[in-house]
């Protein structure tokens, strides 16, 4: 196997790693995102730059909004920087931004739809190949509609915390 080694500074490595400890860890985690990133469906790819970075753009805040910068960065676990990119970046193109953390659960719930969608494909064909006169028995019916509903109710949570994610981002917030 290859092996990637990456310097960080300190308090970047200890906000990794309380990301990485809900995910099981680093070595899981930066797998994850390595997986997700070389994969079609990159979940990063509203946030990473289409292009090389070819510019820099310097910012003089007075100490208060430099405080409230910094204040609303950590709050997302950003550096001031990252915060102040992805701002821009929501503004310049309308698409979520998303900090390490949520990057990691927006993964996850991608893998879990995944396996959500096999699953279903397998009950279907199951209940088409094994059903006697093609008649579902009415349990098995009721399962499969308390399935779907759950399955909905996890979309439309999926739904609000990319609004939410929206609405940070937005003028006004």
């Amino acid at each position: 196997m290859d092996r990637f080694t990456v310097r960080l500074p300190p308090d970047l490595a200890q906000r990794f790693d309380a990301a990485a400890s809900v995910c099981g860890g680093r070595s899981r985690l930066l797998r994850r995102l390595i997986e997700a990133s070389a994969a079609d469906g990159n979940p990063h790819s509203g946030s990473a730059p289409a292009e090389p970075l070819t510019g820099k753009l310097t910012l003089r805040l007075g100490a208060a909004d430099l405080a409230a910068v910094e204040a609303a960065a950590a709050a997302v676990g950003l550096s001031r920087t990252q915060w102040v990119v992805a701002l821009v970046r929501r503004r310049l193109h309308g698409r979520p931004q998303f900090s390490p953390p949520e990057a990691a659960a927006c993964i996850e719930v991608q893998r879990d739809l995944r396996r959500i969608g096999v699953n279903l494909n397998q009950i279907a064909r199951t209940m088409n190949a094994t059903v006697p006169g093609g008649r579902v028995p009415d349990l098995e019916l009721a399962r499969i509609v308390a399935f779907a509903a759950e399955v909905r109710g996890g979309l439309s949570g999926l739904r609000r915390a990319f609004e939410g994610n929206l609405d940070y981002w937005s003028a006004g917030s």
